[in-house]
């Protein structure tokens, strides 16, 4: 899309099981300079575009683009799984990567890599050492802090009175606080899931890096590597090897659907 003027924003908007994401071509630096102001306007769903975050794809020496997220308050955050699958449809899209064609990107919390097929991305998460019990819970990171519940009805779970006492929890999570989630699994070891993310501040239809710490929360009562994940948003699947000591090889796979493209005025 070629710029029209410096106060605009030309984009494209992805969905990824309902996680939705504005995605922007920094390729020429030019949005690198958007406010957190700026950001959590074009997210907003009455006076910007709408969208859960923004991610912007820029060049990065020795991959085939760097990805920065920033949460729909304007923040930034390190990672995002739905995001990274939805940037990576984006960036097939505008000629960065093949489709078919295995790539590796960078993003805040290190390296990864994935493939595109049609409205489908395959996507390498970090490996995974630190898994708690902590508060009737699991708390790991896999790309951002993630609370996981285990529990038997998720549709029973007051999430919005509920979750932010955990999410705010400065004693047993830090300043940074953590994104949580609430799962149930059935007899067929599938996965329900409903998550609070930071950022937002409220519950959204799906969230990659909470359905991979979900999965892996799952494994340490099923034994089992791989999961598929029923969200509000849609299904996903993740699969990974545990070696005893850690979690490696984690996939997270799922749609990444572009929505529509525009251009948005800041001022």
């Amino acid at each position: 899309m070629d710029n029209i003027s410096p106060d605009t924003i030309n984009f494209m908007k992805y969905q990824g099981a309902g996680n939705d994401f504005v995605m922007l071509d920094n390729r020429t630096g030019r949005y690198s300079t958007l406010t957190t102001d700026e950001i959590a306007k074009l997210c907003d769903r009455r006076f910007g575009i709408g969208a859960d975050g923004i991610l912007l794809l820029s060049n990065e020496d020795g991959f085939s683009f760097r990805m920065k997220y920033y949460n729909s308050d304007g923040s930034l955050a390190s990672f995002c799984g739905n995001g990274a699958r939805c940037i990576c449809a984006f960036a097939e899209e505008i000629g960065v990567v093949k489709k078919g064609e295995k790539f590796h990107f960078i993003a805040d919390d290190g390296h990864h890599e994935a493939t595109c097929a049609t409205d489908w991305v395959d996507l390498k998460m970090i490996d995974v050492v630190k898994v708690e019990d902590i508060c009737g819970g699991i708390f790991l990171n896999t790309g951002v802090p993630h609370f996981v519940s285990i529990v038997d009805d998720i549709d029973a779970v007051d999430i919005m009175k509920t979750a932010p006492q955990i999410r705010y929890d400065k004693t047993s999570f830090g300043e940074g606080g953590t994104n949580v989630n609430f799962i149930s699994i059935d007899k067929d070891n599938e996965i329900s899931i409903r998550t609070y993310e930071r950022g937002v501040e409220g519950e959204t239809l799906a969230c990659g890096t909470g359905i991979v710490a979900s999965s892996i929360a799952a494994s340490r009562r099923t034994n089992k590597n791989s999961f598929d994940i029923n969200a509000k948003g849609g299904k996903l699947k993740v699969t990974f090897n545990f070696d005893g000591s850690k979690y490696t090889h984690v996939y997270l796979c799922g749609p990444a659907v572009k929505v529509f493209e525009g251009v948005w005025r800041i001022k």
